[in-house]
């Protein structure tokens, strides 16, 4: 809660708490007749049986006959401390969590009847406690329709004020969605009470045995009916958090894929929806639509290659055309869900800019929507927050500044100067929902296993994006050196290698020999040569298969002890051109059992990209490609020396 709202609700306790002070001081000195215990003992008994008010922090009961009775027979003071009673008796039935709402209730409800019947006697220029005064009541018809309304305003808005203070919500609309129609209680409350004051002037037993078994069926109506509406809310609330579920999981998976952390798209989230609230949005389906469009917004990225998304570089015009595509197709793609709100508009419309020059319909200004103009902002501050492959990350002022340099040209000026002046309050919590988007989503832990498939995905994104930089270094080189050199730096993403080596297959010695070498500062593997059928990639060769976690003692001998770590696990896959064998690619760890599927998956890619280029390590004496050659016996891995 804001500070303003502390204020607000310590306030509204003091007063409250003053005027019970009063009122029981007042009937300390001023005794009235012992009749207002029954009216109290009835409001006690009513008031056990009150019904919680649907998505809101409040109660209420049928009570309100005998509370106005009171009011009616022995004034104000009468009244208040007999609405107090019977607030603490709702507290006990409800059970609060938090000490400092019950009070706040206890006091609120004593300050709005002492005000509205004091407001009542004013206006009917009679004194408290003189019921005489008052009779008859068909005078005074008016003044007791302010009453119950000014007891009905009173109780309704300082509930209000409060819940919107700790939810952050705007008070009329959260008033006109939960409270009018309890009016009904208030008016029906004192239509009874006037008919119980008018014609007995005092607490007739025979008249309140007539009227409780219509306030018992008042209460089991409005417990039914808004039973009605709790268990429809509930339903809603599921449906809801399933729906959002679904679509932060899909959001998981795009931006897996995307190689971002999901806690870029929680802090985006979180970011556009706060600010939101702070540039005036009010209506909760804007809100809602705010935040699955945070969630949503880059989903057109799905059809856009990894190779352009995850480019450490700069775009070319052509990959950036490309890319510009992602903001219609993710549009596309989700106008075909019947969103209850207007999501596909800022999906399709994030990377306008505000002097029309963005895309794809290159509209601008306030065209373009708000929640576009929104995301805009806070998707670029968190970008440049954070580290990407292209650079590392920004300073918070860093990225202050780069905002304010593109304040009225790429952006609205008025959701930056925002969004800064803001940021002190909202970043917290936007940070906060970040570090848990690691293992939350949408307020529901994910399984391990959930984290291993989304960690899955991350890493396939990687090793395409890997393999596909590595094809283009690739296509460049010449030498064996410069061939391993750059098929190093892929595997040494990809895999936890120590040694890597090319193997040359010669056709004259029927043999591998290591053509390059990295990680090998003593040279201690050249002209290390193999024959066909020997050790691990002599068996990889012959057999035109990959192995996977073999010793490296057997690949090398006393020679794996010689590296510092010592080798303990080799992954050797042959390099094949159109069924004609050009080598070798082994690689050796220091650690046991070092490789998986992923690693043999890898090594096998980047091996099929080397005998794609490798012309200079394909050919043999003869000039001509070397053909596997037939043996009658290929050894099997048990017969590997």
């Amino acid at each position: 809660m804001s500070r303003i709202g502390y204020l607000y609700v310590y306030g509204i306790i003091a007063v409250g708490i003053l005027v019970i002070a009063a009122s029981v001081i007042q009937l300390v000195i001023a005794p009235i007749s012992t009749q207002w215990l029954v009216l109290a003992a009835l409001t006690l008994l009513t008031g056990s049986f009150s019904v919680k008010v649907p998505s809101v922090a409040a109660r209420f009961s049928v009570s309100e006959a005998f509370v106005f009775a009171a009011v009616l027979l022995f004034g104000p003071a009468a009244g208040t401390v007999i609405v107090a009673l019977d607030s603490f008796v709702m507290s006990l039935w409800s059970k609060p969590r938090r000490r400092v709402r019950w009070v706040f209730n206890f006091a609120a409800v004593a300050l709005s009847i002492w005000l509205a019947s004091t407001a009542f006697f004013y206006l009917t220029h009679t004194q408290a406690g003189h019921v005489q005064q008052l009779l008859p009541l068909e005078k005074h018809f008016w003044q007791l329709f302010v009453l119950a309304a000014l007891y009905f305003i009173f109780n309704s808005w300082f509930v209000a004020l409060a819940v919107s203070f700790e939810r952050r919500l705007p008070v009329v609309r959260l008033w006109i969605d939960h409270f009018p129609w309890f009016s009904l209680n208030y008016f029906g409350g004192v239509s009874v009470a006037a008919l119980l004051v008018s014609y007995t002037q005092s607490v007739d037993l025979k008249a309140v045995a007539i009227i409780l078994p219509l306030l018992l069926i008042s209460y089991l109506s409005h417990r039914t009916s808004l039973g009605r509406v709790e268990d429809a809310k509930r339903h809603i609330d599921r449906v809801n958090e399933l729906y959002m579920s679904t679509i932060e999981t899909l959001a998981m998976a795009v931006d897996a894929k995307d190689q971002i952390t999901h806690g870029h798209i929680r802090r985006v989230q979180v970011y556009a929806i706060e600010l939101a609230r702070r540039l005036g949005v009010t209506d909760e389906e804007h809100v809602r639509a705010i935040e699955a469009a945070a969630l949503l917004h880059d989903m057109g990225k799905l059809a856009i290659p990894e190779h352009i998304l995850n480019k450490p570089g700069h775009l070319t015009e052509a990959e950036f055309e490309k890319m510009k595509r992602h903001a219609d197709i993710g549009a596309d793609l989700l106008s075909s869900i019947k969103f209850p709100y207007p999501v596909v508009p800022m999906v399709r419309h994030h990377h306008e800019r505000w002097d029309g020059n963005g895309y794809p319909a290159g509209i601008s200004a306030t065209d373009i929507p708000l929640g576009a103009r929104i995301l805009s902002v806070v998707d670029c501050f968190d970008a440049l927050t954070s580290d990407r492959p292209y650079r590392p990350r920004l300073s918070n002022e860093e990225a202050f500044a780069v905002l304010r340099e593109r304040r009225g040209t790429m952006y609205d000026p008025l959701v930056v100067d925002t969004f800064i002046s803001a940021f002190g309050e909202i970043a917290p919590m936007a940070i906060t929902a970040g570090e848990q988007a690691k293992t939350i989503v949408n307020g529901i832990e994910l399984r391990s296993a959930d984290q291993h498939s989304l960690m899955q995905i991350r890493e396939t994104a990687m090793e395409n994006a890997v393999l596909t930089e590595c094809a283009k270094a690739l296509a460049r080189c010449q030498l064996d050196d410069e061939i391993l050199h750059n098929a190093t730096v892929c595997l040494r993403q990809l895999m936890p290698s120590t040694v890597y080596c090319i193997y040359r297959y010669e056709s004259a010695t029927d043999a591998v020999s290591c053509a390059a070498a990295q990680g090998d500062p003593l040279n201690l593997l050249k002209g290390f040569t193999i024959r066909l059928g020997e050790r691990i990639s002599g068996w990889s060769a012959a057999n035109m298969r990959t192995s996977i976690n073999s010793h490296a003692s057997l690949e090398l001998g006393h020679l794996a002890e010689s590296f510092a770590p010592a080798l303990r696990s080799t992954l050797a896959t042959p390099i094949v051109k159109d069924d004609k064998l050009i080598g070798v690619l082994t690689t050796y760890s220091s650690q046991p059992n070092a490789f998986s599927d992923s690693h043999k998956y890898a090594i096998e890619q980047v091996a099929s990209l080397i005998a794609n280029v490798a012309i200079g390590i394909r050919r043999d004496t003869t000039g001509t490609l070397v053909s596997f050659p037939h043996k009658a016996h290929r050894p099997e891995r048990s017969e590997i020396k």
